[in-house]
């Protein structure tokens, strides 16, 4: 039998009271000591700042500071996208469509971003493509979107960071040189061996490849080469270009066809997703974050499409955020994302309870002075208070995620920061002063 609220004893009503009163009590003076730091800072008011801080036990928003304000997320765009991974994909990534046709083996890209990536290493589809008896043809297709997402940079089109979007991405869609003598490297996939060549004219500087916008043509100065030298080239994507670094690597033909993805296709399994989802967050990887999206797409039907998966996510799932996001790509490097920091609170606290295990969550988030692009943010530790998610780009940077307090609460928070001309060290300096403060003092 259970009391309701009238029949219990004064005294009780009277503890109950005192413990609400109490939270909001408590609430409220962590809201002015924040508040207060907020406003003694000197290098806060020099630019934009948006800032939430929520109480995951009594689900109340603490201190708010332009937090209904939109702002440039960078890669905080990836917990939108391992948010989405969590609702829409399986445990297992969908590695490779295929059907088999007589002595043929026609396969599809699903987007999965593990086939030979660097630190997945995913060798499903390339062990089950190896082994086949079969002659190996590619359907390409599926995906008919640009090779750069919207509103990204052109000009980094040459940096590890910036590699092209493809349905069959492999070893990162990227051209990996290393050491292999004072003036010899070692370049990865072979297949570009002969697009390499010495540019005579510099002689002098550090040893660093270039590749030419529009062309897969390599140079690298008559320099001398240090032991430990390790570069990676995204390289131009095509058709052509995926079918010979498949054969290369694969070391047998693979062949093109034109066929649509018949409704009997089955479904290769590849690497398991939290896995994926770790390497994507950890060191933040555009390249794994926009072909997450690619494979939720492939959830969807035949088509491959980034804006269709962030359209079909924003009106699935994303109903209970307060204000309506603007979202353009997966990893954030697309200044057309934006993102308010209570949006970014209320999706870190549904990611929590998906997963639903808090070692598990956090054990694939960087964390503060441990661990991933927050290892080096704060002090030296084995013990972190922060995991959460960064985010940089020109004038940005950014950290949302949960703070551990000394107290035993755990809290989550936004810290956006845009439109600064000083030293992003400075400006990440005053978030890990004003975080370290929250994690002392509450």
């Amino acid at each position: 039998m259970f009391l309701n609220k009238f029949q219990l004893p004064f005294f009780a009503l009277f503890v109950i009271g005192l413990f609400s009163l109490s939270g909001c009590s408590t609430n409220k003076m962590i809201a002015k000591k924040v508040s207060k730091e907020f406003k003694n800072s000197t290098v806060i008011k020099q630019y934009q700042v948006g800032f939430a801080l929520y109480n995951m036990e009594d689900k109340k928003m603490i201190f708010e500071k332009d937090a209904e304000k939109y702002f440039t997320p960078a890669s905080n765009t990836k917990l939108y996208t391992f948010f989405a991974s969590l609702k829409m994909l399986p445990e297992q990534m969908p590695a490779l469509k295929y059907v088999e046709r007589n002595d043929s083996l026609i396969f599809w890209g699903t987007g999965d971003p593990s086939f030979l990536q660097f630190a997945v290493k995913d060798k499903s589809a390339y062990n089950f493509l190896q082994a086949s008896n079969k002659k190996l043809f590619f359907a390409p297709g599926r995906y008919s979107g640009p090779f750069f997402g919207d509103g990204w940079s052109w000009d980094d089109y040459d940096y590890y960071y910036q590699p092209e979007i493809t349905e069959m991405p492999i070893m990162d869609n990227m051209v990996t040189s290393t050491y292999l003598g004072p003036r010899k490297i070692n370049i990865s996939p072979k297949v570009f061996e002969h697009c390499f060549e010495v540019d005579s004219s510099k002689t002098k500087g550090g040893f660093q490849v270039t590749r030419d916008f529009l062309t897969n043509h390599f140079k690298y100065p008559l320099v001398d080469v240090k032991p430990g030298y390790n570069q990676q080239n995204p390289y131009k994507t095509s058709i052509q270009t995926t079918v010979e670094v498949l054969s290369d690597t694969l070391h047998k033909s693979v062949g093109v066809v034109k066929m649509k993805i018949p409704s009997n296709a089955k479904t290769l399994p590849g690497a398991k997703r939290d896995s994926v989802l770790k390497h994507m967050m950890l060191p933040s990887d555009n390249f794994i974050a926009e072909h997450l999206l690619l494979v939720c797409s492939d959830q969807l039907g035949d088509t491959l499409s980034t804006t269709k998966a962030i359209q079909h996510i924003t009106k699935t799932y994303l109903s209970f955020l307060p204000d309506k996001v603007k979202w353009a790509d997966g990893s954030g490097l697309s200044r057309q994302n934006l993102f308010t920091p209570r949006d970014n609170i209320y999706l870190l606290d549904s990611i929590y309870h998906l997963v639903n295990n808090r070692e598990k969550l956090f054990d694939m988030l960087p964390a503060g002075g441990k661990s991933g692009t927050l290892r080096n943010a704060y002090p030296k530790t084995d013990q972190p208070f922060v995991y959460g998610k960064t985010g940089s780009l020109g004038g940005v940077h950014n950290q949302s995620g949960y703070v551990l307090t000394k107290k035993g609460k755990t809290y989550i928070y936004s810290f956006m920061n845009n439109n600064f001309n000083k030293p992003t060290a400075e400006v990440r300096a005053e978030m890990v002063r004003i975080m370290t403060y929250i994690h002392d003092n509450f």
